[in-house]
């Protein structure tokens, strides 16, 4: 049993929030609950006085993915609030993204005082150490306590101010007693008006001086993962090596760019006439087998571009060098002659024309027929759902002269849950047009992020579903040929495939978002030049029976067209 702090529960909350504001956080998302009721109060005077703009959720896994969009799309900190018991729990998804994503998330986890614990009393577990170490920090605060200093140094953490430690998410969590609510006669302040806090900025090409002449020639590639950032794309420029980006770098940009990279790398790879000799890495990669085979390689010298520290993995568990100097990193990766970005961009170029012809040939709509699409025509945010959507993008995006959209995806953990309550986050963190493109498992996962209660403020979000009634991805697997093999009869279709029969627009409908159906690539580029105003479901249906015979077309075709350029050098 503890002594009795002096603090009431909502002069506490009012101390938790000004730390909150002073420490940068401007969104809080909220689930109701009792417990949390100090917190909640104390916000919405907050709010009221225009100085943070809260969001209420009644699902905490959807309340913690919303902030998790939120603090993406701002590159602030973020909070999100719930009651005591098993409403902390459904936080975990949302925390593991974000420490494996290195994203400001504040837990704000209210609980029952210490003398309640151990006792039976309702909704009341252990919840301080429920993240373990997926959480930069976390405290206990007791009731009646100051807790000015614990949040001070959560926001420290969370934003990465402590040293060598990259952001994450840190949780606090507040033991409050009764009474929980304000005392008689008090009143929200005189409304001000709601706060905007939004990051209106597009993605911005970078400036770097060319590589020096007298760098060493080298066959180098820069690739560029999530994450990565414009400086991949500015580095492969000024050293005139080609740039095999994915989607999510925000590097998949310029002269240097190589869209259907993935396919092309056996044509470069031992035993060839252009071996590759050095990679260079920026980001995260992790869309495809063949990269993750490059880099696997103990033969090919490579190297990392670290300037921050990273939460994606640990010091010593991969082989590539480190460098958090853009000048040390350019000794490494030389410049590319001019035969070898020529070989690249000439053999990309043609990889993409047979990419497009195997696309056109088809008559119905199709995964990286409509990855394609939404990437030309998407503006502003772009946001891509794990599973087969990004990677129809990484296949058949083709890249422009400049960016067009900033693109982010749950790539930390690369689950398909929170996608639609990110989104969500995204698009209002920025206040700016959002295309979210998923498929219908992702959708269906996450559903309930479709639910805004009545009055709260709703995006500008375009919905992509590409419906094929079930998990395309993992017929592109190994089991797609255990599948083909007949030995394990309907089991893979049953136990990875989870064919669905649910009606989107119906669903739509339940939720009052709007409903757009298309089956060709044509009505969708069409419904995606339209005007956007609000949230709407466009749903594209196709069928995966078709989709592991397509990838084998694209493969050989991109194959052939490669080869006979590169012969022809």
């Amino acid at each position: 049993m503890t002594s009795q702090g002096s603090l009431s529960s909502l002069a506490a909350a009012r101390i938790a929030v000004k730390a909150l504001l002073d420490g940068g956080v401007r969104h809080v998302v909220i689930s109701p609950g009792s417990r949390s009721a100090p917190m909640a109060y104390a916000l919405a005077e907050a709010e009221a006085a225009g100085n943070v703009r809260l969001l209420v959720r009644i699902d905490e896994r959807s309340a913690g993915f919303t902030a998790l969009g939120l603090a993406l799309s701002t590159g602030a900190p973020a909070a999100v609030l719930t009651t005591s018991g098993t409403a902390v729990g459904n936080l975990l998804p949302a925390v593991m993204e974000a420490n494996h994503a290195a994203v400001p998330l504040v837990v704000l986890s209210a609980d029952r005082p210490a003398e309640l614990h151990g006792t039976g009393a309702n909704q009341t577990t252990i919840q301080l150490d429920l993240f373990g170490d997926h959480v930069r920090f976390a405290v206990d605060i007791a009731a009646g306590s100051n807790p000015k200093r614990a949040v001070e140094t959560a926001i420290y953490a969370a934003t990465g101010a402590l040293a060598d430690t990259p952001p994450g998410p840190v949780q606090l969590n507040l033991a409050f007693r009764e009474p929980l609510v304000p005392e008689p006669g008090e009143a929200l302040p005189a409304t001000k008006g709601h706060g905007v806090f939004h990051y209106d900025s597009g993605p911005q090409p970078l400036s770097m001086p060319p590589a020096p002449a007298e760098l060493t020639e080298r066959r180098t590639v820069v690739l560029a993962g999530h994450d990565a950032g414009p400086v991949a794309e500015a580095f492969a420029r000024a050293h005139g090596l080609p740039l095999l980006a994915e989607p999510s770098s925000n590097a998949r940009f310029g002269p240097n760019a190589v869209g259907p990279y993935r396919l092309m790398l056996d044509n470069f790879g031992p035993g060839s006439a252009l071996p590759i000799e050095r990679v260079v890495v920026f980001g995260r990669p992790t869309l495809s087998r063949p990269v993750a085979a490059l880099l696997a390689r103990n033969d090919l010298p490579a190297a990392m571009y670290e300037p921050v520290p990273v939460a994606w993995y640990e010091h010593g568990r991969r082989r590539e060098e480190r460098f958090d100097s853009l000048a040390e990193l350019a000794g490494f990766a030389g410049r590319g002659s001019d035969d070898w970005l020529d070989a690249w961009l000439l053999a990309g170029a043609a990889a993409q024309h047979a990419l497009d012809g195997v696309l056109e040939a088809e008559l119905a709509a199709n995964g990286p027929a409509v990855g394609a699409v939404v990437w030309k025509h998407a503006r502003g945010q772009l946001v891509l759902g794990s599973s087969n959507g990004i990677r129809d993008v990484d296949l058949a995006g083709q890249p422009g002269p400049e960016p067009l959209a900033t693109v982010f995806a749950n790539r930390g953990l690369a689950g398909i849950d929170g996608t639609i309550s990110t989104a969500t986050g995204i698009a209002l963190g920025a206040g700016r047009e959002t295309t979210l493109l998923l498929g219908d498992v992702t959708f269906l996962h996450d559903a309930g992020g479709l639910l805004l209660g009545a009055g709260e403020p709703g995006p500008d979000l375009r919905i992509v579903v590409l419906n094929d009634a079930g998990g395309g991805i993992f017929g592109l697997l190994e089991h797609g040929k255990v599948e083909d093999d007949g030995g394990y009869g309907t089991a893979v279709e049953r136990l990875f495939g989870t064919p669905h029969s649910v009606d989107i627009s119906a669903l739509a409908a339940a939720y009052g978002v709007g409903h757009t159906l298309v089956r060709t690539t044509a009505e969708l580029a069409a419904v995606l030049a339209s005007p956007l105003k609000g949230r709407s479901i466009v749903e594209v249906r196709t069928d995966r029976s078709g989709l592991r015979p397509l990838h084998a077309r694209i493969k050989a075709a991109v194959a052939a067209a490669v080869s006979q350029v590169l012969l022809g050098a």
